[in-house]
């Protein structure tokens, strides 16, 4: 699981490889070789390094593994979109790892994820195919999951005799509940799009297309619908909607308040109220 992208003004840029696909508003290029299927417009966009499965497109040179959890620029970023099929690990290559070895690897993965998690801008897992073991817990590190009702994801890790080591003990929990989420992991069941909509573990499903991308544009239409909105103001809600779900309620109101504080000051603030009155779309620049 390695990759690194690098985002730039005027696309939503794409790291390609298969079936299930991570999508955030923003802008895109790429590293040498790898495909940019298509573009969205936004606004501005930071670099920044990401650790997923890549392939070269035709032609390409093929991409070196490597691990990193580095990201710049991160308040410049507004909708953030890589592609990727992750089935989980690489089995034949865990398989060569020595004991002392596995550990580091895993500590990577997990790292990177969690950067993912703790992106300051929307992010959307796209699951048009299989999305097993470390590709459904990269997917929990998203905000928001859509699936075709054709996709496979579960955490499997079980089968193997180990447990998930990249969140998924956590995540999954939180996501769809204690009970339900010990079941999956337990059983290392594989649930299809419907049934993982049913337990709350995706939030849309979707017929899969001739093209095989359903729940691709889906998520393309949903980062659509993120991208108007004021950066600063999408940034602290979901820093506090993320902070207030570990806490008290009473807490969790305290960092609401603390997080709307920080759009008082903004220009963007005074831009939505502008545009509001002169009915029109606003022109947010994220200060």
């Amino acid at each position: 699981m390695a990759a690194a992208v690098a985002a730039a003004p005027g696309a939503l840029g794409s790291l390609h490889a298969g079936g299930a696909r991570l999508v955030a508003a923003c802008s895109a290029w790429l590293c040498p070789g790898l495909r940019l299927p298509g573009s969205l417009a936004g606004r501005r966009a930071g670099p920044a390094i990401w650790a997923q499965g890549w392939v070269p497109a035709a032609g390409g040179p093929a991409p070196k593994r490597g691990y990193s959890s580095e990201m710049k620029t991160e308040d410049e970023l507004r909708v953030r979109h890589l592609e990727e099929e992750n089935r989980g690990a690489d089995l034949k290559e865990r398989a060569k790892m020595s004991s002392s070895e596995v550990g580091p690897f895993v500590s990577k993965i997990r790292a990177v994820i969690n950067d993912i998690a703790n992106l300051p801008v929307p992010t959307i897992a796209a699951i048009d195919g299989l999305a097993l073991g470390g590709g459904l817990e990269l997917a929990l590190a998203c905000d928001i999951r859509v699936a075709a009702s054709s996709a496979k994801m579960g955490l499997v890790e079980t089968k193997l005799a180990i447990i998930p080591g990249g969140g998924g003990t956590q995540r999954l929990p939180r996501a769809i509940g204690m009970s339900l989420a010990k079941e999956l992991i337990f059983s290392a069941r594989v649930l299809d799009g419907k049934e993982a909509k049913a337990v709350g573990l995706i939030s849309h499903v979707l017929e899969q297309n001739q093209e095989g991308d359903a729940a691709y544009r889906k998520a393309l239409d949903l980062a659509r619908e993120f991208l108007p909105q004021g950066p600063v103001a999408m940034r602290v809600a979901k820093l506090a909607i993320n902070q207030g779900m570990e806490v008290d309620l009473v807490t969790g109101l305290a960092i609401e308040e603390a997080c709307y504080a920080q759009t008082i000051p903004t220009k963007d603030r005074l831009e939505g109220l502008l545009a509001f009155k002169e009915k029109r779309p606003p022109r947010y620049k994220g200060e």
